[in-house]
């Protein structure tokens, strides 16, 4: 056991807990018996944007060192430990004829971090997120072992649960079948925001997967204008010669490394402005069938290790919200004001969401997602984005947890309104509040539960530097 500094993937707000490496389910289960620090919480491989595999002043049980497990059947049901991650799934399925059934932006996640976010991808509005997938899940709780089927409602209290109900050791999740390693994809150039909620409306139910890249700053006549990709798996027959003989095949490029370091400022109005122009020119104003592979349309960034460094010293935030269908106006007010303010976002990305499922915490609903990376910097954008909660709130909308960073606490509840009776289902795995984390004491989300004799934090978030947005602090020199 070691103290270590630990942040998200966003790089911001460190704080120090002690590392224990979950190498199998009874360190695990001796480790959830540890009442007397800050709690317990698991921690895959820190994807979650902000604070919310951290832990300060307490455990951190490092998910990984389970080890990687899949097993498939003749049915597409994957057996996967916790520590698995959305690629080691992809590589043992794909020959196999199989596919994930939701993907994120990376496959560089955890099959319990997953789990615990709830994750989506591109195709939510017709697959749903991950827990629409997932059979079986066997969870670890500070009141012994359980084993959750949809039936249960702590499976769904774990769902989008942020590690708050226990540790994730193992899932069954139904796999899709495909046919090939590609996908068919078709783009569209838009002109402004109604065209690009237009197309998106009028079309996306024809396509697996839909996603448009918006950019956030341009305004006036332009406003909201996009790149749409919508894609479905590819058939052996629309392969090239070379591709058919051997359709399932996947073998990403290793990723190339990102600069060590990266002068602060480097993402900038200016430069983003100017990234933003060439990418929406560079695009195809209408282009059909095109091939790609999986990590071309899926999973872009992992061509680049640690692309999260490219924000600089002080880091980013990911702010991604839902706004429910009927609220268009809302949407459109929020691009104009962020567009206004001039706060650059280097990844922008708007999908549509179908049905939301049982889950508590769970993010996605019917309505319109908006996900945007911003460096931390401006002295304008803490405020801006407390206003913007508030439309957000206003519209019946919600705010992404496993994004979130800076989140007000008093918005949590209006957000999620089944916050009550979540915390009654965590409770009762849970009587003590041994699991806790960074998010969860920022946010309230335990409602007072606390272990028995909390320690204060090894060592305080480094202060915030002049000029960083409110209630986000960067790394130490």
């Amino acid at each position: 056991m070691s103290g270590r500094s630990l942040t998200g993937w966003g790089r911001t707000s460190p704080t120090r807990a002690d590392l224990v490496a979950a190498t199998d389910p009874a360190v695990v289960a001796h480790a959830l018996e540890q009442t007397g620090r800050r709690g317990v919480l698991a921690r895959g491989l820190g994807r979650a944007y902000g604070d919310a595999a951290q832990n300060a002043g307490g455990t951190v049980l490092t998910i990984t060192s389970l080890g990687a497990s899949v097993t498939i059947d003749g049915r597409g049901i994957a057996t996967v430990s916790a520590a698995t991650t959305i690629d080691d799934l992809i590589r043992a399925a794909l020959p196999r004829g199989w596919f994930v059934p939701v993907t994120p932006g990376t496959r560089q996640v955890t099959i319990g971090g997953a789990v615990a976010a709830d994750i989506h991808g591109k195709n939510h509005h017709v697959d749903g997120s991950l827990m629409a997938h997932v059979r079986r899940l066997s969870l670890i709780t500070p009141t012994g072992p359980r084993t959750l089927t949809p039936s249960d409602a702590l499976f769904w209290a774990t769902a989008g649960g942020m590690g708050l109900t226990g540790v994730v050791v193992s899932a069954e999740v139904a796999l899709i079948p495909v046919t090939t390693s590609r996908v068919a994809v078709d783009t569209d150039r838009t002109a402004d925001l109604e065209e690009t909620l237009a197309v998106m409306s009028d079309g996306d139910d024809g396509f697996r997967y839909s996603v448009g890249w918006i950019d956030c700053l341009s305004r006036g006549a332009r406003l909201g204008r996009s790149i749409v990709t919508r894609a479905d798996h590819a058939g052996v027959e629309a392969l090239p010669g070379e591709a058919a003989a051997d359709p399932l095949a996947f073998a990403p490029r290793r990723p190339l490394p990102a600069p060590p370091w990266a002068p602060g400022g480097l993402l900038n109005v200016a430069t983003i402005t100017a990234f933003n122009e060439a990418w929406y020119r560079r695009a195809p104003r209408r282009e059909r069938g095109a091939i790609q592979s999986i990590g071309q349309f899926f999973h872009p960034l992992d061509g680049i290790e640690g692309w999260n460094r490219a924000y600089g010293r002080r880091g980013f935030l990911q702010w991604q919200i839902l706004i429910p269908f009927g609220s268009e106006d809302t949407l459109r007010r929020i691009i104009e004001r962020l567009a206004s303010a001039r706060c650059p976002s280097f990844v922008g990305v708007l999908k549509r969401f179908g049905p939301g499922n049982a889950g508590h915490l769970s993010f996605p609903g019917p309505g319109w997602t908006l996900a945007l990376d911003m460096p931390v910097g401006p002295a304008v954008l803490g405020p801006l984005l407390d206003e913007l909660d508030e439309a957000v709130v206003s519209a019946g909308g919600r705010i992404y947890l496993a994004k979130d960073s800076r989140l007000r606490p008093q918005l949590i509840e209006a957000m999620y309104p089944r916050l009550p009776e979540w915390r009654r289902v965590r409770a009762e795995a849970d009587p003590h509040g041994v699991m806790n984390s960074d998010l969860a004491r920022r946010l309230g989300l335990l409602e007072g539960h606390r272990p028995a004799h909390p320690r204060p934090r090894a060592r305080p978030a480094a202060p915030t530097p002049a000029g960083a947005a409110p209630g986000l602090n960067t790394l130490p020199s």
